[in-house]
């Protein structure tokens, strides 16, 4: 499958999709998708551009959700024109899919809305490429289900991330060995380490993260052969409107990049 003109799976370059967790401002956005898509060139990794106009699953009503779909899909429309990266963004509801796919390469349907049949059929008859986020309830193989509601409109673009499972109260653990069991689905597979970082509902209204196992976690997942790495990136995550406790900091992007590059060309051998 491509994301615009970006191969992705069937031993196609490892790809990189990131960005802030979600929208906090129109120049915001476009700031950290050039910084990010400079990084991403000099590593030479292709790059997907994600932010999300609205979180609608926050853990606390009070918290930042973002500026909308209308300001949001304008934002995303500036960012690709000012930098002509592919954008990847969220859908909560059925009647933003064809909205969204006006703008977004790709449509991600949020873990804890995998099973939602509407909106996942709304994301396949809009004829972009769609992101399932495995539930944290699932086991891999369940996603095939996931899966065939999408390719069941006639839209074989999917790909599968993985992003942990629950281990009991505030807590996530990613098993390793969901990243062959995706592939048996034969879709690509993502692994979104930053989000399999978070510490849900731990920090009393919002949730929690331990961002010092990024490195450790994205090296693990490349090693096991995943066809792209997707990581929440600020360039100031203590001031981050959203997901800042697991969010990697911009300048630790490059380094773990190198890294990751010299693991996916060892795991190819």
């Amino acid at each position: 499958m491509h994301i615009g003109n970006i191969p992705v799976g069937n031993g196609a370059p490892l790809v990189l999709i990131g960005g802030p967790c979600v929208i906090e401002s129109e120049t915001h956005v476009i700031a950290m998708a050039g910084a990010i898509a400079a990084i991403a060139r000099r590593v030479g990794i292709p790059y997907v551009f994600k932010a999300s106009f609205d979180k609608a699953n926050r853990t606390s009503v009070a918290s930042f959700r973002g500026p909308g779909i209308t300001d949001g899909l304008t934002a995303l429309t500036h960012v690709k024109e000012t930098h002509g990266v592919p954008i990847l963004t969220d859908i909560h509801e059925p009647h933003q899919a064809a909205v969204a796919s006006q703008v977004a390469d790709v449509l991600q349907v949020p873990a804890f809305l995998c099973r939602q049949t509407d909106l996942l059929v709304a994301a396949g008859n809009a004829g972009r490429p769609v992101n399932l986020k495995k539930g944290q309830f699932l086991a891999p193989a369940d996603m095939q289900h996931a899966i065939a509601k999408v390719t069941g409109t006639g839209n074989d673009q999917v790909f599968v991330t993985e992003r942990g499972t629950s281990f009991g109260y505030h807590n996530l653990v990613v098993d390793i060995r969901a990243f062959p069991q995706l592939r048996k689905l034969d879709v690509p597979v993502v692994f979104d380490v930053t989000h399999s970082l978070q510490l849900p509902g731990a920090g009393n209204g919002i949730t929690d993260g331990q961002p010092e196992y990024i490195h450790p976690l994205a090296a693990a997942g490349v090693a096991a052969g995943v066809d792209g790495v997707f990581l929440e990136i600020h360039d100031n995550p203590a001031q981050a409107k959203s997901d800042g406790q697991n969010a990697l900091a911009l300048d630790h992007l490059e380094p773990l990049l190198e890294r990751l590059l010299r693991i996916d060309v060892a795991a190819r051998l």
